[in-house]
Protein backbone atom coordinates (compact mmCIF):
# COMPACT_ATOMS: atom_id res chain seq x y z
CA UNK A 1 0.00 0.00 0.00
CA UNK A 2 1.27 3.55 -0.67
CA UNK A 3 2.24 5.75 2.21
CA UNK A 4 -0.34 8.05 3.82
CA UNK A 5 -0.83 11.25 1.88
CA UNK A 6 1.25 13.44 4.22
CA UNK A 7 4.07 11.00 4.89
CA UNK A 8 7.34 12.13 3.36
CA UNK A 9 6.24 15.74 2.96
CA UNK A 10 7.59 18.66 4.99
CA UNK A 11 4.73 20.72 6.47
CA UNK A 12 4.77 24.45 7.09
CA UNK A 13 5.35 25.21 10.79
CA UNK A 14 2.07 25.65 12.68
CA UNK A 15 2.64 29.35 13.32
CA UNK A 16 3.08 30.03 9.59
CA UNK A 17 0.06 27.90 8.67
CA UNK A 18 -2.14 29.83 11.12
CA UNK A 19 -0.85 33.11 9.70
CA UNK A 20 -1.54 32.15 6.08
CA UNK A 21 -5.04 30.92 6.93
CA UNK A 22 -5.87 34.03 8.93
CA UNK A 23 -4.65 36.29 6.11
CA UNK A 24 -6.84 34.47 3.58
CA UNK A 25 -4.01 33.14 1.45
CA UNK A 26 -5.12 29.62 2.26
CA UNK A 27 -8.77 28.62 1.92
CA UNK A 28 -8.50 25.45 4.02
CA UNK A 29 -10.47 23.58 1.35
CA UNK A 30 -9.77 21.14 -1.50
CA UNK A 31 -8.90 22.68 -4.85
CA UNK A 32 -11.43 20.42 -6.55
CA UNK A 33 -14.24 21.98 -4.50
CA UNK A 34 -13.11 25.48 -5.44
CA UNK A 35 -13.06 24.55 -9.13
CA UNK A 36 -16.54 23.02 -8.91
CA UNK A 37 -17.91 26.16 -7.26
CA UNK A 38 -16.32 28.32 -9.96
CA UNK A 39 -18.04 26.19 -12.61
CA UNK A 40 -21.37 26.59 -10.82
CA UNK A 41 -21.09 30.38 -11.08
CA UNK A 42 -20.90 30.34 -14.90
CA UNK A 43 -22.19 26.88 -15.91
CA UNK A 44 -23.00 27.69 -19.53
CA UNK A 45 -19.93 29.78 -20.32
CA UNK A 46 -17.29 28.11 -22.53
CA UNK A 47 -14.60 26.39 -20.46
CA UNK A 48 -12.40 24.18 -22.65
CA UNK A 49 -11.54 23.98 -26.34
CA UNK A 50 -9.37 21.27 -27.93
CA UNK A 51 -9.82 21.39 -31.68
CA UNK A 52 -13.42 20.39 -32.39
CA UNK A 53 -13.99 19.32 -28.75
CA UNK A 54 -15.72 21.99 -26.67
CA UNK A 55 -17.05 21.88 -23.12
CA UNK A 56 -18.81 24.55 -21.11
CA UNK A 57 -18.10 24.81 -17.39
CA UNK A 58 -21.03 22.59 -16.44
CA UNK A 59 -20.02 19.79 -18.81
CA UNK A 60 -16.37 20.00 -17.78
CA UNK A 61 -17.37 19.78 -14.11
CA UNK A 62 -19.69 16.87 -14.85
CA UNK A 63 -16.97 14.94 -16.66
CA UNK A 64 -14.50 15.64 -13.85
CA UNK A 65 -16.95 14.43 -11.21
CA UNK A 66 -17.81 11.29 -13.19
CA UNK A 67 -14.14 10.53 -13.82
CA UNK A 68 -13.36 11.05 -10.15
CA UNK A 69 -16.01 8.53 -9.20
CA UNK A 70 -14.67 6.06 -11.77
CA UNK A 71 -11.15 6.46 -10.41
CA UNK A 72 -12.46 5.43 -7.03
CA UNK A 73 -14.35 2.61 -8.70
CA UNK A 74 -10.98 1.37 -9.95
CA UNK A 75 -9.84 1.14 -6.36
CA UNK A 76 -7.85 4.38 -6.29
CA UNK A 77 -8.17 6.19 -2.97
CA UNK A 78 -7.27 9.63 -1.70
CA UNK A 79 -3.50 9.78 -1.42
CA UNK A 80 -2.79 7.29 -4.20
CA UNK A 81 -0.44 8.63 -6.87
CA UNK A 82 -0.91 8.60 -10.63
CA UNK A 83 1.87 9.48 -13.06
CA UNK A 84 0.27 11.67 -15.75
CA UNK A 85 2.17 11.78 -19.04
CA UNK A 86 -0.29 13.26 -21.50
CA UNK A 87 0.04 15.76 -24.33
CA UNK A 88 -1.98 18.96 -24.46
CA UNK A 89 -5.54 17.73 -24.89
CA UNK A 90 -8.93 17.70 -23.20
CA UNK A 91 -8.11 14.36 -21.56
CA UNK A 92 -5.29 16.00 -19.57
CA UNK A 93 -7.62 18.67 -18.19
CA UNK A 94 -10.51 16.36 -17.31
CA UNK A 95 -8.21 13.82 -15.66
CA UNK A 96 -6.39 16.48 -13.66
CA UNK A 97 -9.65 17.93 -12.38
CA UNK A 98 -10.89 14.42 -11.59
CA UNK A 99 -7.77 13.69 -9.55
CA UNK A 100 -8.24 16.91 -7.60
CA UNK A 101 -11.83 15.88 -6.87
CA UNK A 102 -11.00 12.30 -5.88
CA UNK A 103 -7.84 13.11 -3.92
CA UNK A 104 -5.68 11.03 -6.29
CA UNK A 105 -2.39 12.89 -6.60
CA UNK A 106 -1.19 13.45 -10.17
CA UNK A 107 2.57 13.30 -10.72
CA UNK A 108 3.13 15.64 -13.66
CA UNK A 109 5.51 13.93 -16.06
CA UNK A 110 6.37 15.38 -19.47
CA UNK A 111 5.58 13.82 -22.87
CA UNK A 112 9.32 13.89 -23.62
CA UNK A 113 10.17 11.63 -20.67
CA UNK A 114 11.24 8.10 -21.41
CA UNK A 115 12.07 4.95 -19.42
CA UNK A 116 14.76 6.49 -17.21
CA UNK A 117 12.61 9.36 -15.95
CA UNK A 118 9.32 7.45 -15.81
CA UNK A 119 10.67 4.45 -13.92
CA UNK A 120 12.16 6.85 -11.37
CA UNK A 121 8.86 8.72 -10.96
CA UNK A 122 6.80 5.53 -10.71
CA UNK A 123 9.11 4.11 -8.06
CA UNK A 124 9.68 7.26 -6.03
CA UNK A 125 6.00 8.17 -5.96
CA UNK A 126 4.88 4.53 -5.50
CA UNK A 127 2.44 5.19 -8.32
CA UNK A 128 -0.77 3.16 -8.34
CA UNK A 129 -1.61 4.21 -11.91
CA UNK A 130 -0.19 5.89 -14.99
CA UNK A 131 -1.97 7.81 -17.75
CA UNK A 132 -0.36 8.00 -21.20
CA UNK A 133 -1.25 8.46 -24.88
CA UNK A 134 -1.16 5.33 -27.03
CA UNK A 135 1.56 6.78 -29.24
CA UNK A 136 2.96 10.27 -29.68
CA UNK A 137 5.47 11.46 -32.28
CA UNK A 138 6.15 7.85 -33.22
CA UNK A 139 6.91 6.67 -29.67
CA UNK A 140 4.89 3.83 -28.11
CA UNK A 141 4.03 5.31 -24.69
CA UNK A 142 1.47 2.59 -24.02
CA UNK A 143 3.97 -0.23 -24.35
CA UNK A 144 6.46 1.49 -22.07
CA UNK A 145 3.76 2.17 -19.48
CA UNK A 146 2.97 -1.55 -19.27
CA UNK A 147 6.65 -2.41 -18.98
CA UNK A 148 6.96 -0.16 -15.91
CA UNK A 149 4.90 -2.58 -13.84
CA UNK A 150 2.13 -0.17 -12.86
CA UNK A 151 -1.09 -2.08 -12.24
CA UNK A 152 -3.51 0.43 -13.79
CA UNK A 153 -2.53 1.83 -17.19
CA UNK A 154 -4.94 4.45 -18.52
CA UNK A 155 -4.52 5.19 -22.22
CA UNK A 156 -5.82 8.06 -24.35
CA UNK A 157 -6.00 6.87 -27.93
CA UNK A 158 -7.67 4.66 -30.49
CA UNK A 159 -5.40 1.61 -30.17
CA UNK A 160 -5.70 0.07 -26.72
CA UNK A 161 -3.44 -2.85 -25.84
CA UNK A 162 -4.67 -5.75 -23.68
CA UNK A 163 -4.82 -4.62 -20.07
CA UNK A 164 -5.12 -0.92 -20.91
CA UNK A 165 -8.00 1.11 -19.52
CA UNK A 166 -9.78 3.55 -21.82
CA UNK A 167 -9.03 7.03 -20.46
CA UNK A 168 -11.53 8.69 -22.79
CA UNK A 169 -14.31 6.43 -21.54
CA UNK A 170 -13.28 7.14 -17.97
CA UNK A 171 -13.59 10.88 -18.73
CA UNK A 172 -17.02 10.52 -20.38
CA UNK A 173 -20.06 12.42 -19.07
CA UNK A 174 -21.74 11.21 -15.91
CA UNK A 175 -23.01 7.83 -16.83
CA UNK A 176 -21.60 4.37 -16.30
CA UNK A 177 -18.55 3.53 -18.43
CA UNK A 178 -18.23 -0.24 -18.89
CA UNK A 179 -15.06 -1.68 -17.44
CA UNK A 180 -14.05 1.53 -15.73
CA UNK A 181 -15.71 1.12 -12.37
CA UNK A 182 -19.14 2.59 -11.78
CA UNK A 183 -19.59 6.15 -10.53
CA UNK A 184 -22.47 5.04 -8.34
CA UNK A 185 -24.96 7.51 -6.87
CA UNK A 186 -22.30 10.14 -6.19
CA UNK A 187 -18.66 10.64 -5.54
CA UNK A 188 -19.12 10.67 -1.82
CA UNK A 189 -16.84 12.37 0.70
CA UNK A 190 -13.10 12.22 0.18
CA UNK A 191 -12.31 13.98 3.47
CA UNK A 192 -9.66 16.07 1.77
CA UNK A 193 -8.15 19.03 3.60
CA UNK A 194 -6.33 22.10 2.44
CA UNK A 195 -3.07 20.75 3.84
CA UNK A 196 -3.26 17.52 1.81
CA UNK A 197 -1.10 17.11 -1.27
CA UNK A 198 -2.94 18.14 -4.45
CA UNK A 199 -0.27 17.56 -7.08
CA UNK A 200 3.37 16.53 -7.43
CA UNK A 201 5.40 18.80 -9.69
CA UNK A 202 8.90 17.94 -10.85
CA UNK A 203 11.98 19.85 -9.82
CA UNK A 204 14.49 21.08 -12.34
CA UNK A 205 17.22 20.20 -9.89
CA UNK A 206 20.94 19.68 -10.15
CA UNK A 207 21.29 16.31 -8.47
CA UNK A 208 20.31 13.66 -10.96
CA UNK A 209 16.71 12.68 -11.66
CA UNK A 210 13.83 15.04 -10.78
CA UNK A 211 12.73 15.49 -7.20
CA UNK A 212 9.03 15.63 -6.37
CA UNK A 213 7.53 18.90 -5.17
CA UNK A 214 4.44 18.34 -3.08
CA UNK A 215 1.99 21.19 -3.68
CA UNK A 216 -0.96 21.24 -1.30
CA UNK A 217 -4.55 22.19 -2.05
CA UNK A 218 -4.07 25.35 0.00
CA UNK A 219 -0.85 26.56 -1.54
CA UNK A 220 -1.59 25.56 -5.15
CA UNK A 221 -5.07 27.10 -5.13
CA UNK A 222 -3.51 30.34 -3.94
CA UNK A 223 -0.76 30.00 -6.56
CA UNK A 224 -3.41 29.87 -9.31
CA UNK A 225 -5.85 32.44 -7.87
CA UNK A 226 -3.26 35.10 -7.11
CA UNK A 227 -1.52 34.57 -10.45
CA UNK A 228 -4.85 35.10 -12.20
CA UNK A 229 -5.34 38.38 -10.38
CA UNK A 230 -1.84 39.65 -11.23
CA UNK A 231 -2.28 38.64 -14.88
CA UNK A 232 -5.68 40.29 -15.23
CA UNK A 233 -7.50 36.99 -15.77
CA UNK A 234 -11.27 36.97 -15.34
CA UNK A 235 -14.49 35.52 -16.78
CA UNK A 236 -13.79 37.10 -20.18
CA UNK A 237 -10.30 35.57 -20.43
CA UNK A 238 -9.42 33.12 -23.18
CA UNK A 239 -6.14 31.43 -22.22
CA UNK A 240 -4.08 29.54 -24.81
CA UNK A 241 -2.04 26.57 -23.57
CA UNK A 242 0.81 25.97 -26.01
CA UNK A 243 3.56 24.86 -23.61
CA UNK A 244 3.40 21.32 -22.14
CA UNK A 245 0.39 21.45 -19.83
CA UNK A 246 2.08 19.50 -17.02
CA UNK A 247 4.52 22.34 -16.41
CA UNK A 248 3.75 24.63 -13.48
CA UNK A 249 3.74 27.70 -15.75
CA UNK A 250 0.81 26.72 -18.06
CA UNK A 251 -0.88 24.69 -15.34
CA UNK A 252 -1.26 27.25 -12.57
CA UNK A 253 0.55 30.56 -13.22
CA UNK A 254 -2.34 31.28 -13.81
CA UNK A 255 -2.61 28.73 -16.60
CA UNK A 256 -5.38 26.17 -16.78
CA UNK A 257 -6.35 26.19 -13.11
CA UNK A 258 -6.25 29.96 -12.65
CA UNK A 259 -8.35 30.53 -15.76
CA UNK A 260 -10.98 27.96 -14.74
CA UNK A 261 -11.14 29.33 -11.20
CA UNK A 262 -11.82 32.77 -12.71
CA UNK A 263 -14.57 31.41 -14.99
CA UNK A 264 -12.59 31.87 -18.21
CA UNK A 265 -11.97 29.65 -21.23
CA UNK A 266 -8.93 27.43 -21.79
CA UNK A 267 -7.82 26.63 -25.35
CA UNK A 268 -5.30 23.85 -26.02
CA UNK A 269 -2.90 23.42 -28.93
CA UNK A 270 -0.29 20.67 -29.20
CA UNK A 271 2.71 22.97 -29.62
CA UNK A 272 3.68 26.65 -29.88
CA UNK A 273 4.33 26.42 -33.63
CA UNK A 274 3.64 30.02 -34.75
CA UNK A 275 1.31 29.47 -37.73
CA UNK A 276 -1.10 27.24 -35.80
CA UNK A 277 -0.85 29.28 -32.59
CA UNK A 278 -1.60 32.54 -34.44
CA UNK A 279 -4.55 30.98 -36.29
CA UNK A 280 -5.96 29.63 -33.01
CA UNK A 281 -5.57 32.99 -31.29
CA UNK A 282 -7.61 34.57 -34.09
CA UNK A 283 -10.28 31.83 -34.22
CA UNK A 284 -10.86 31.64 -30.45
CA UNK A 285 -10.28 35.27 -29.48
CA UNK A 286 -7.37 34.38 -27.21
CA UNK A 287 -6.55 37.13 -24.70
CA UNK A 288 -3.72 35.56 -22.66
CA UNK A 289 -0.97 33.03 -23.25
CA UNK A 290 2.43 32.03 -21.90
CA UNK A 291 5.70 31.29 -23.67
CA UNK A 292 9.37 30.70 -23.01
CA UNK A 293 11.86 33.16 -24.58
CA UNK A 294 12.70 30.83 -27.48
CA UNK A 295 9.01 30.60 -28.40
CA UNK A 296 8.52 34.35 -28.04
CA UNK A 297 11.46 34.89 -30.41
CA UNK A 298 9.88 32.58 -33.01
CA UNK A 299 6.55 34.39 -32.70
CA UNK A 300 8.27 37.74 -33.22
CA UNK A 301 9.99 36.43 -36.35
CA UNK A 302 6.72 35.01 -37.67
CA UNK A 303 4.87 38.28 -37.02
CA UNK A 304 7.54 40.29 -38.83
CA UNK A 305 7.39 37.93 -41.83
CA UNK A 306 3.62 37.38 -42.00
CA UNK A 307 2.04 40.17 -39.97
CA UNK A 308 0.38 40.18 -36.55
CA UNK A 309 -3.18 40.74 -37.68
CA UNK A 310 -4.29 37.43 -36.15
CA UNK A 311 -3.25 38.65 -32.69
CA UNK A 312 -5.76 41.50 -32.39
CA UNK A 313 -7.42 39.98 -29.31
CA UNK A 314 -4.17 39.08 -27.52
CA UNK A 315 -3.81 41.32 -24.47
CA UNK A 316 -1.09 39.63 -22.40
CA UNK A 317 1.92 37.55 -23.39
CA UNK A 318 3.60 36.04 -20.34
CA UNK A 319 7.22 35.01 -20.82
CA UNK A 320 9.14 32.92 -18.29
CA UNK A 321 11.15 29.75 -17.82
CA UNK A 322 14.37 31.64 -18.52
CA UNK A 323 15.39 35.28 -18.67
CA UNK A 324 14.13 37.02 -21.78
CA UNK A 325 16.81 39.15 -23.49
CA UNK A 326 15.96 42.83 -23.10
CA UNK A 327 16.17 43.45 -26.83
CA UNK A 328 13.42 40.86 -27.44
CA UNK A 329 11.31 42.21 -24.60
CA UNK A 330 11.27 45.70 -26.10
CA UNK A 331 9.85 44.28 -29.36
CA UNK A 332 6.82 42.49 -27.91
CA UNK A 333 4.39 45.43 -27.74
CA UNK A 334 5.40 47.09 -31.04
CA UNK A 335 5.43 43.81 -33.02
CA UNK A 336 2.80 41.61 -31.35
CA UNK A 337 0.57 44.34 -29.93
CA UNK A 338 0.27 42.66 -26.52
CA UNK A 339 1.49 43.66 -23.08
CA UNK A 340 4.51 41.64 -22.02
CA UNK A 341 4.41 40.17 -18.53
CA UNK A 342 7.74 38.79 -17.42
CA UNK A 343 7.42 35.83 -15.05
CA UNK A 344 10.30 34.62 -12.91
CA UNK A 345 9.41 31.70 -10.73
CA UNK A 346 9.88 28.06 -9.92
CA UNK A 347 7.83 24.93 -9.41
CA UNK A 348 9.10 25.06 -5.83
CA UNK A 349 6.94 28.12 -5.21
CA UNK A 350 7.93 31.78 -5.45
CA UNK A 351 6.51 33.69 -8.42
CA UNK A 352 7.59 37.14 -9.51
CA UNK A 353 5.64 39.12 -12.10
CA UNK A 354 5.97 42.46 -13.79
CA UNK A 355 2.60 44.17 -13.41
CA UNK A 356 0.47 45.00 -16.42
CA UNK A 357 0.50 48.71 -15.55
CA UNK A 358 4.25 48.92 -14.89
CA UNK A 359 6.26 51.39 -16.95
CA UNK A 360 7.63 49.84 -20.14
CA UNK A 361 11.16 50.18 -18.75
CA UNK A 362 10.27 47.91 -15.82
CA UNK A 363 8.39 45.43 -18.02
CA UNK A 364 11.23 45.08 -20.52
CA UNK A 365 14.28 45.14 -18.27
CA UNK A 366 13.29 43.33 -15.05
CA UNK A 367 11.80 39.97 -14.12
CA UNK A 368 9.20 41.42 -11.79
CA UNK A 369 8.54 41.35 -8.08
CA UNK A 370 6.93 38.85 -5.71
CA UNK A 371 3.27 38.06 -6.27
CA UNK A 372 2.24 37.90 -2.62
CA UNK A 373 2.76 40.36 0.26
CA UNK A 374 3.76 37.38 2.41
CA UNK A 375 6.52 36.27 0.03
CA UNK A 376 9.83 36.63 1.81
CA UNK A 377 12.88 37.13 -0.41
CA UNK A 378 16.51 37.47 0.58
CA UNK A 379 19.56 37.97 -1.62
CA UNK A 380 22.67 36.74 0.16
CA UNK A 381 26.40 36.32 -0.34
CA UNK A 382 28.38 33.10 0.08
CA UNK A 383 28.13 33.40 3.87
CA UNK A 384 24.34 33.89 3.75
CA UNK A 385 24.71 37.57 4.61
CA UNK A 386 22.13 39.87 3.02
CA UNK A 387 23.47 42.05 0.22
CA UNK A 388 22.21 45.60 -0.36
CA UNK A 389 19.91 46.51 -3.24
CA UNK A 390 21.79 46.72 -6.50
CA UNK A 391 24.29 44.01 -5.61
CA UNK A 392 24.08 40.45 -6.89
CA UNK A 393 23.20 37.72 -4.44
CA UNK A 394 21.81 34.19 -4.25
CA UNK A 395 18.04 34.13 -3.86
CA UNK A 396 16.45 32.60 -0.75
CA UNK A 397 12.69 32.57 -0.29
CA UNK A 398 9.80 31.29 1.77
CA UNK A 399 6.09 32.04 1.77
CA UNK A 400 2.52 30.69 1.62
CA UNK A 401 3.01 28.78 -1.66
CA UNK A 402 6.68 27.80 -1.32
CA UNK A 403 6.86 24.31 0.25
CA UNK A 404 9.40 23.63 2.99
CA UNK A 405 11.02 20.58 1.41
CA UNK A 406 10.99 18.00 -1.37
CA UNK A 407 9.08 14.74 -1.02
CA UNK A 408 11.12 11.99 0.66
CA UNK A 409 14.44 13.70 -0.03
CA UNK A 410 16.16 14.44 3.31
CA UNK A 411 19.66 14.76 1.85
CA UNK A 412 18.56 17.17 -0.88
CA UNK A 413 16.45 19.10 1.63
CA UNK A 414 19.46 19.61 3.85
CA UNK A 415 21.22 21.29 0.92
CA UNK A 416 18.28 23.15 -0.63
CA UNK A 417 16.59 24.49 2.52
CA UNK A 418 17.96 26.35 5.52
CA UNK A 419 17.05 25.09 9.01
CA UNK A 420 14.51 27.92 9.32
CA UNK A 421 12.75 27.06 6.07
CA UNK A 422 14.30 29.30 3.42
CA UNK A 423 14.50 27.67 -0.02
CA UNK A 424 17.80 28.17 -1.84
CA UNK A 425 16.61 28.67 -5.40
CA UNK A 426 20.07 28.76 -6.95
CA UNK A 427 19.27 31.97 -8.84
CA UNK A 428 21.65 34.94 -8.79
CA UNK A 429 19.64 38.17 -8.78
CA UNK A 430 19.87 41.88 -8.15
CA UNK A 431 17.04 43.88 -6.57
CA UNK A 432 16.18 47.37 -7.77
CA UNK A 433 15.12 50.17 -5.43
CA UNK A 434 11.49 49.61 -6.38
CA UNK A 435 11.69 45.91 -5.46
CA UNK A 436 11.94 44.31 -8.90
CA UNK A 437 14.40 41.51 -9.52
CA UNK A 438 16.94 41.17 -12.31
CA UNK A 439 18.01 37.57 -12.90
CA UNK A 440 21.71 37.29 -13.71
CA UNK A 441 22.28 33.54 -13.75
CA UNK A 442 22.47 30.43 -11.62
CA UNK A 443 24.74 29.24 -8.86
CA UNK A 444 23.46 25.67 -9.28
CA UNK A 445 24.86 23.12 -11.70
CA UNK A 446 21.99 23.20 -14.14
CA UNK A 447 21.35 23.80 -17.84
CA UNK A 448 18.22 25.71 -18.86
CA UNK A 449 17.34 24.64 -22.41
CA UNK A 450 14.30 26.62 -23.58
CA UNK A 451 12.83 26.47 -20.07
CA UNK A 452 13.58 22.77 -19.52
CA UNK A 453 15.89 22.46 -16.52
CA UNK A 454 18.52 19.75 -17.04
CA UNK A 455 20.69 18.36 -14.26
CA UNK A 456 24.35 18.37 -15.27
CA UNK A 457 24.94 15.52 -12.83
CA UNK A 458 22.31 13.35 -14.54
CA UNK A 459 23.93 13.93 -17.95
CA UNK A 460 27.38 13.15 -16.55
CA UNK A 461 26.21 9.91 -14.93
CA UNK A 462 24.82 8.74 -18.26
CA UNK A 463 27.92 9.68 -20.25
CA UNK A 464 30.11 7.81 -17.75
CA UNK A 465 28.44 4.59 -18.91
CA UNK A 466 30.59 4.69 -22.06
CA UNK A 467 33.78 2.68 -21.51
CA UNK A 468 35.76 5.21 -23.57
CA UNK A 469 35.04 8.02 -21.08
CA UNK A 470 37.48 8.64 -18.25
CA UNK A 471 36.07 11.98 -17.05
CA UNK A 472 33.14 14.13 -18.09
CA UNK A 473 31.71 17.50 -17.15
CA UNK A 474 28.41 18.81 -18.52
CA UNK A 475 27.94 22.57 -18.72
CA UNK A 476 25.57 25.09 -20.20
CA UNK A 477 26.51 26.32 -23.65
CA UNK A 478 25.01 29.73 -24.54
CA UNK A 479 22.60 29.69 -27.45
CA UNK A 480 20.75 32.62 -29.05
CA UNK A 481 17.61 30.59 -29.75
CA UNK A 482 17.18 28.29 -26.73
CA UNK A 483 19.13 30.23 -24.11
CA UNK A 484 21.38 27.29 -23.29
CA UNK A 485 22.23 23.89 -24.73
CA UNK A 486 24.08 20.94 -23.22
CA UNK A 487 27.83 20.73 -23.83
CA UNK A 488 30.00 17.93 -22.46
CA UNK A 489 33.75 18.14 -21.88
CA UNK A 490 35.23 14.66 -22.03
CA UNK A 491 38.60 13.15 -21.15
CA UNK A 492 38.85 9.91 -23.12
CA UNK A 493 40.58 6.77 -22.00
CA UNK A 494 43.93 5.94 -23.64
CA UNK A 495 43.40 4.97 -27.26
CA UNK A 496 39.71 5.86 -27.22
CA UNK A 497 38.01 9.08 -28.26
CA UNK A 498 34.21 9.03 -27.83
CA UNK A 499 32.21 11.01 -30.36
CA UNK A 500 29.11 13.12 -29.89
CA UNK A 501 27.08 10.62 -31.91
CA UNK A 502 28.20 7.78 -29.63
CA UNK A 503 27.29 9.76 -26.52
CA UNK A 504 23.85 10.67 -27.85
CA UNK A 505 23.15 7.12 -29.04
CA UNK A 506 24.13 5.71 -25.64
CA UNK A 507 21.82 8.11 -23.83
CA UNK A 508 18.96 7.36 -26.20
CA UNK A 509 19.39 3.64 -25.54
CA UNK A 510 19.16 4.42 -21.82
CA UNK A 511 15.70 5.88 -22.44
CA UNK A 512 16.37 9.55 -21.69
CA UNK A 513 14.29 12.53 -22.80
CA UNK A 514 15.79 13.93 -26.01
CA UNK A 515 16.07 17.48 -24.67
CA UNK A 516 18.79 16.24 -22.30
CA UNK A 517 21.07 14.95 -25.08
CA UNK A 518 24.37 16.87 -25.43
CA UNK A 519 24.61 19.06 -28.51
CA UNK A 520 28.36 19.57 -28.47
CA UNK A 521 31.28 17.49 -27.23
CA UNK A 522 34.72 18.90 -26.49
CA UNK A 523 37.61 16.45 -26.05
CA UNK A 524 40.27 17.65 -23.60
CA UNK A 525 43.37 16.14 -22.03
CA UNK A 526 42.26 17.13 -18.55
CA UNK A 527 39.48 19.03 -16.82
CA UNK A 528 40.28 22.22 -14.91
CA UNK A 529 39.84 22.08 -11.15
CA UNK A 530 39.36 24.63 -8.40
CA UNK A 531 41.70 25.11 -5.46
CA UNK A 532 39.75 22.53 -3.47
CA UNK A 533 39.99 19.98 -6.27
CA UNK A 534 36.48 20.24 -7.73
CA UNK A 535 35.92 20.43 -11.49
CA UNK A 536 35.88 24.12 -12.36
CA UNK A 537 32.56 24.47 -14.19
CA UNK A 538 32.92 28.24 -14.29
CA UNK A 539 36.12 27.89 -16.31
CA UNK A 540 34.46 25.41 -18.67
CA UNK A 541 31.47 27.69 -19.26
CA UNK A 542 33.86 30.52 -20.07
CA UNK A 543 35.80 28.23 -22.40
CA UNK A 544 32.78 27.16 -24.43
CA UNK A 545 31.64 30.77 -24.70
CA UNK A 546 35.07 31.70 -26.11
CA UNK A 547 34.97 28.78 -28.54
CA UNK A 548 31.55 29.80 -29.84
CA UNK A 549 32.73 33.37 -30.31
CA UNK A 550 35.80 32.20 -32.20
CA UNK A 551 33.86 29.64 -34.25
CA UNK A 552 30.50 31.27 -35.02
CA UNK A 553 29.79 28.91 -37.91
CA UNK A 554 30.56 25.73 -35.96
CA UNK A 555 27.77 23.25 -36.61
CA UNK A 556 25.75 22.32 -33.56
CA UNK A 557 23.27 19.55 -33.00
CA UNK A 558 19.77 20.61 -32.20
Amino acid sequence: MPAPIAEGTVPWPAEFARRYLAAGYWAGRPLGDLLREAADRTPHAPALVDGATRFDHAELADRAAAAAARLRGLGLAAGDRMVVQLPNGWEFVVLTLACLRAGVVPVMALPAHRRTELSHLVGHAEAAAIAVPDTLAGFDHQRLAHELGVRRVLVAGDELAPGSLDLRALCAPGQDAPGQGAPGPGLGPTELHGADVAVFLLSGGTTGLPKLIARTHDDYAYNARASAEVAGVGPDTVYLVNLPAGHNFPLACPGILGTLLAGGKVVLVPSPEPARAFATIAAEGVTHTAAVPAVAARWLEHAVAHGAGQLRTLRVLQVGGARMPDELAWRVRPVLGATLQQVFGMAEGLLNYTRLDDPEEVICTTQGRPMCPADEVRLVDEQDRDVPDGEAGSLLTRGPYTPRGYYRAPEQNARAFTPDGWYRSGDICRRTRDGNLLVEGRDKDQINRAGEKISAEEVENLVYRLPSVAQVAAVAMPDPDLGERVCVYVVGRPGAEPTLDEVRASMERAGVARFKLPERLVLVDELPVTKVGKIDKKALRADIARRLTAEPDMARRG
